[in-house]
């Protein structure tokens, strides 16, 4: 189809399962902080008060997880005492020796996981990601600035989704906003509408992007006043379509918050998007996806696709010989490259892990044909 609809969702901060992406992230940088060769794989769940903290670590660094966890939850917003009940215990050693090989006197880091990754970008937007993500993003990221500006009408959960009309393959309008927040209870819904229509929407979305026929649904539900964990539970990982690219393009099976970049899961997706990013960056499409897949225990992938969706200036073989002369997928190469050993990994949490121009995968390079 070339004139369709395509709608992306994001989440703010509060939303209990982000809640629990940023607590495992945060100890993930806390680990590489102090040891930048730390193997983490920690995760949280959350329900009303309590919180688990549970995984596997293999790492030099002292790490006090009870109170990352509740310094998260403080941080965004929410004021309840928090119980932390920690369950974290070594990474296998037949895991950590198949990732972390000696090889003649140095280390070789091999790939931690089998599975497939993808990286996906597209020049409808200055950041080559998708419309409909890019502006659910801005939206939600927009909604936490408000939420804090306004800490006695909006509380920390929230959602956002928008649907955008394309045309021959081009985004022309966007044909409807969904916005839900949590609030308190003495903001009344139509003045909570107008708070989110005129400080959230009309302040981060395109005049020309709007007509007489957008939808605009502000809390469809109604009252919104009990969230976070004592309104759903969280988990770290379950909002992977929004880390990555709204539905428009492949994901993986394997999500990012929590894994060090020795898992493949997130570190090629991540090389995936800056491959994908500067095909497109340099003229070579006007979108394309990148499939990447590994074996645990090996360096190699077992194999690298290029799909320009017919969007190519030259052929996808042509694409995928430049790939080969430009990028090298070897896991101990893409950990150097983007200099992933450092702790970065808590400004990807929230509102996407890509598009972001001050993350290394985001930078564009002039590629040799």
């Amino acid at each position: 189809m070339k004139d369709y609809i395509f709608t992306s969702e994001s989440v703010t901060e509060g939303h209990p399962d982000k809640v629990c992406d940023l607590i495992a992230d945060s100890i993930v940088d806390e680990a590489l902080r102090q040891d930048p060769n730390s193997n983490m794989a920690v995760e949280a769940t959350i329900k009303d008060d309590f919180i688990l903290v549970y995984g596997e670590a293999n790492t030099k660094a002292v790490i006090d997880f009870e109170q990352i966890a509740k310094d998260v939850l403080k941080k965004i917003g929410y004021p309840e005492e928090y119980h932390v009940h920690t369950v974290v215990n070594k990474q296998s050693p037949e895991i950590h020796n198949a990732v972390n090989k000696n090889k003649d006197g140095k280390l070789e880091v091999a790939a931690g996981d089998q599975g497939i990754m993808f990286g996906y970008a597209s020049n409808e937007t200055d950041e080559f990601m998708p419309a409909p993500i890019y502006y659910a993003h801005k939206l939600s990221r927009q909604l936490t600035k408000v939420r804090r500006q306004h800490p006695d009408l909006l509380r920390p959960d929230g959602k956002t989704q928008v649907s955008v009309e394309y045309k021959d393959d081009k985004p022309v309008r966007i044909d409807t906003i969904v916005v839900s927040t949590q609030h308190s209870p003495e903001i009344s819904q139509e003045d909570l509408s107008k708070l989110i229509r005129k400080e959230v929407i009309d302040a981060v979305i395109p005049s020309e992007l709007l007509d007489e026929n957008t939808k605009y649904f502000i809390n469809p539900s109604g009252s919104f006043v009990v969230g976070g964990s004592f309104g759903d539970s969280g988990t770290t990982g379950r909002k992977i379509v929004c880390d990555t690219y709204g539905g428009m393009g492949h994901i993986g099976g394997g999500c990012f918050s929590s894994k060090d970049p020795t898992k493949v899961d997130r570190s090629a997706a991540y090389y995936a998007r800056w491959v994908a990013k500067n095909i497109v960056a340099n003229g070579l499409a006007d979108k394309c996806e990148v499939e990447v897949a590994y074996a645990i225990g090996r360096k190699e992938p077992v194999s690298i696709l290029v799909d320009t969706f017919g969007t190519g200036k030259v052929s996808d073989e042509e694409i995928m010989d430049i790939v080969k002369k430009n990028f090298n997928f070897e896991v101990g190469n893409i950990l150097e490259e983007l200099d992933l050993r450092k702790p970065i990994y808590t400004r990807t949490t929230n509102y996407g892990h890509f598009g972001d121009p001050k993350l290394p995968w985001e930078k564009v390079i002039e590629l040799k044909r």
